[in-house]
């Protein structure tokens, strides 16, 4: 059996984190959500996925493919002020780490996903974006999205993420 493709923007992470990537994309494409990956936000941090739906809404995925990345992680709180919802996306195995307080399941959503499709185990609390924000975050998403689209394009155009 031919091995599936996986985003190139988590080339260089553990295969399974394009694996996961992949079946994030495929549940997000049904509901409409069309996202890109390794979106850097205005803080300096780096989402693993961000989507937009027909309403304009933004949603960031972090991916988590470890027990110690994903105890590691004190960061993703930052991700908060940039997104209407929050999801973590983990294999199955690590499904159960994400109930604990500490990771608020009260307001992150969780998706548990493999290469070929992700479910919704708990769905994101929705925290509506100010409107200076959420007007300067889709301009930011839209523009990164066609700078990669006309990478693909012409590659010399040296255009980064």
């Amino acid at each position: 059996m031919a091995s599936l493709p996986v985003p190139d923007c988590f080339a260089d992470q553990p295969p399974i984190a394009g694996e996961v990537a992949r079946g994030v994309t495929r549940l997000f494409c049904r509901q409409d959500l069309f996202a890109i990956c390794e979106v850097p936000l205005p803080n300096g941090r780096r989402a693993d996925m961000m989507a937009i739906d027909s309403k304009g809404q933004l949603t960031i995925v972090e991916i988590k493919v470890s027990r110690a990345d994903l105890v590691g992680d004190g960061k993703w709180t930052d991700y908060l002020e940039y997104c209407d919802r929050f999801y973590w996306a983990v294999p199955q195995a690590l499904a159960s780490i994400l109930d604990e307080d500490r990771y608020l399941p009260g307001e992150a959503g969780l998706l548990v996903a493999d290469r070929y499709d992700a479910a919704i185990i708990r769905d994101a609390a929705h925290r509506p974006l100010a409107p200076a924000r959420r007007k300067a975050e889709l301009l930011r998403f839209a523009r990164r999205a066609a700078r990669r689209l006309s990478a693909q394009i012409d590659p010399t155009l040296g255009f980064g993420s």
